[in-house]
């Protein structure tokens, strides 16, 4: 098949770049021509189609055209009818995240060519205008029904009324324009996404379907050995819950926690910890590669105490790759990853004393963790590899081609 792969950039960036990234590798590992859409920027990956790339959209210092591009792209319609029309023709358009860079003016070429289009939702935009379902730091549905206009009062992107304003207009240009009924199918990455993509009336059950992000085990060593300390990575923000874990570890004085990231939370945490003087956490910085994986393989266990609706959690996937089990709040769809008391632990989402129960029994039952990240890698090896996802994803595929 040759397949347009559609999203934000053509280097890792987000999350949702790195799985539309290897996506594309593990399509054309199977045979496949892929030919990737992404907006320009100066870190993509050499491409022999960069020159169809659109401009991109500077979210975090916009101009008055930025703000104008984010509802709208002409130029982005454009170079996706010159690609189509130069470039094709495809068999197949996968969306990810294509909003805010590219927006949904790329759907009217695509429908017009006759090219089927499937969509992986990696989060909440269809059902939110901020894309979160957070509100003021709550969990919110206050749009339900696309009532997207529900968000200006409420200020909820970052709590400004131009943002939001700008927010709540995208939402509305996007939904006129087709970024719900002109996709032939949705590919959601969890079980709790789907469901309420259909609860929110986006899109039906028959054109739904549950196909689980991937990682590839054989790029990770897994441990055996019991570990050193408990360990979040990701990004430190208000929703992910770092607060509620440093609170929970603040009286485990015997129990090293390392958390490595960045994001908008850091400095703040970093002098909370300080003044509360809990010396056994410490922020170890924004790590990848190796050096993040040999954190991780050096973990009793890992960490993922979100307070928000986490789509998936690629972070649990990557810790029982390592051979780590997982600690996970109950909330989104990490319930769908960790089988409590088998790979790892749940705690009600924000419960500071049930977490602190959890990481206390990771501490004491080092053993029984060190089992627990082995059923873990077993279970990526069986469910979410490379093979099981590409057997899944043309499933979809036939279903619109």
């Amino acid at each position: 098949m040759r397949i347009l792969n559609v999203g934000h950039h053509y280097h890792v960036q987000g999350g949702s770049d790195r799985v539309m990234l290897r996506l594309g590798e593990l399509l054309e590992a199977n045979g496949h021509s892929v030919v990737p859409f992404v907006s320009q920027h100066e870190d993509n990956r050499p491409s022999e189609w960069s020159d169809y790339f659109p401009p991109g959209v500077d979210t975090q210092d916009p101009s008055l055209e930025d703000a104008a591009r984010f509802v709208y792209s002409t130029e982005a319609r454009q170079q996706m009818a010159r690609l189509l029309k130069n470039g094709g023709p495809f068999d197949l358009a996968h969306l990810h995240i294509y909003y805010g860079q590219l927006t949904a003016s790329i759907l009217k070429p695509l429908v017009a060519a006759g090219v089927p289009i499937v969509q992986t939702l990696h989060e909440f935009k269809l059902t939110c205008p901020v894309h979160s379902h957070l509100s003021q730091g709550e969990i919110c549905e206050a749009c339900a029904g696309h009532a997207f206009w529900r968000a200006l009062p409420r200020r909820c992107n970052e709590g400004s009324l131009a943002r939001s304003a700008l927010s709540v207009l995208e939402a509305s240009v996007s939904r006129a324009l087709g970024d719900a009924h002109r996709i032939d199918y949705f590919i959601a990455v969890s079980d709790f996404l789907r469901d309420k993509m259909i609860e929110h009336n986006v899109a039906a059950p028959d054109d739904i379907t549950t196909v689980h992000n991937f990682v590839d085990p054989d790029r990770f060593e897994p441990s055996r050995q019991r570990g050193e300390h408990v360990l979040y990575f990701g990004r430190i923000a208000p929703e992910k819950g770092l607060r509620t874990l440093i609170d929970a570890a603040a009286h485990l004085t015997d129990l090293p926690v390392r958390i490595a990231g960045a994001g908008e939370q850091r400095e703040a945490l970093e002098a909370e910890v300080a003044r509360r003087g809990l010396d056994h956490i410490q922020f170890v910085g924004f790590q990848n590669g190796e050096e993040l994986w040999n954190l991780v393989r050096r973990s009793i266990c890992t960490v993922l105490p979100s307070e928000w609706y986490e789509s998936f959690g690629m972070t649990v996937l990557e810790s029982f790759a390592c051979g780590c089990p997982v600690v996970g709040a109950d909330i989104g769809g990490i319930p769908e990853l960790v089988d409590d008391s088998v790979d790892g632990r749940l705690f009600p989402s924000g419960d500071v004393e049930a977490l602190r129960e959890a990481l206390v029994w990771m501490q004491t039952h080092r053993g029984e963790a060190v089992e627990m990240g082995r059923r873990g890698r077993e279970k990526v090896e069986e469910r979410f590899s490379p093979e099981q996802h590409y057997r899944q994803v043309r499933e979809v595929y036939a279903e619109v081609t």
